[in-house]
């Protein structure tokens, strides 16, 4: 059996795969690392069969999507899950062939009603169930402390106490750990009373993911996420230098236009000489009037980057095929001590 591990911040997500068919899967799978799961697969000369999310993940952004839609995948999840997009759709009990690889399904709901655990050949993938030296917590949507209570203590805990654990976060950087050392040394396993566990998950104080909202429903969806739109639309556009427009504006060239894409108030405070005003949130409305000449160049600014990146992506979507961004907004042209006008 061939087991990479993927680390991204704090996610762990894994690559299993049989030698001997060459099929694999990957677990979890983080949006950020999909071309370090190809160069696994590749390295070792496996197709990725399967991209399975053990639960609605509420923290990091899933590639299952992705990775089902690049590589031709089957994206696997709960039969709980609410995501439209899973293509097998996991019951208690259930095997997923890898070649000659069973990973079976354990429901193991708690931390969301949707989660799963996969066990084959001595190796369980608890998703956020079972960590090492902690659990999941229970307090984000569909979190259930009485859940999560008999997954750990009737089902996960009752594996051989040999089992490796491969949970889907370690924070610490702890290599591995097995069932049997979880029950010894876990502090929130020593609470073996139920009534003690289901107080002690319900009084813990832990901060919400910094993406919960959005997480959910990129996950749930899956849809983009706003940093997967920035990425791809800065893939779709040039950029200019901001030095190479400021000299452009010093030798009068007129050979394009600088469009500024923020509210009025920003640009009446100060904006690039010459530039001509035009709100992001009105740029489809108003663009054939702006300019009527498909041909004309365009660059567009913004405060600091972001939103002039996505307006020439819209532009260049809308046939203005010469429309580009600044590299850096009206914040870094300031700094950079370049000239402006009110």
């Amino acid at each position: 059996m061939i087991l990479e591990t993927i680390e991204v911040g704090g996610c762990r997500s894994y690559i299993l795969g049989c030698p001997k068919t060459h099929v694999s899967a990957v677990i979890d799978p983080e949006i950020s690392a999909i071309e370090r799961y190809r160069g696994l697969a590749a390295r070792h000369g496996l197709t990725l069969r399967y991209a399975i999310d053990t639960h609605t993940h509420a923290d990091h952004f899933s590639a299952a999507r992705e990775i089902g839609k690049a590589l031709g995948a089957q994206v696997v999840m709960s039969h709980l899950s609410p995501a439209s997009h899973v293509d097998i759709k996991l019951d208690d009990g259930d095997l997923l062939l890898i070649g000659d690889i069973r990973l079976q399904a354990m429901a193991t709901p708690g931390h969301t009603a949707d989660s799963t655990s996969l066990y084959t050949q001595g190796h369980v993938f608890t998703g956020d169930a079972l960590l090492i030296g902690g659990t999941g917590r229970t307090d984000l949507p569909t979190g259930d402390p009485e859940q999560l209570y008999d997954s750990l203590f009737n089902r996960l805990l009752k594996l051989d106490p040999a089992t490796q654990i491969h949970p889907a976060h370690e924070y610490r950087g702890r290599t591995g750990s097995t069932i049997g050392e979880e029950i010894a040394t876990n502090p929130r396993l020593q609470n073996t009373d139920r009534a003690d566990f289901v107080a002690m998950m319900r009084a813990l104080n832990i901060q919400a993911p910094t993406h919960l909202t959005e997480a959910l429903r990129v996950n749930m969806s899956g849809a983009k996420s706003v940093a997967r739109l920035l990425s791809e639309a800065s893939a779709s556009v040039p950029f200019m230098a901001m030095d190479e427009l400021s000299r452009r504006i010093a030798a009068r060239q007129n050979d394009l236009v600088i469009l500024d894409v923020r509210e009025k108030d920003a640009f009446d405070a100060g904006h690039l000489p010459g530039a001509v005003h035009l709100p992001r949130g009105q740029l489809e409305l108003r663009v054939n009037e702006a300019f009527p000449d498909p041909t004309v160049r365009i660059v567009a600014v913004c405060e600091f980057g972001k939103i002039s990146t996505l307006a020439a992506a819209t532009l260049r979507a809308l046939g203005f095929r010469h429309a580009s961004a600044l590299d850096g907004g009206m914040e870094g042209w300031c700094e950079a001590g370049l000239s402006t006008e009110k």
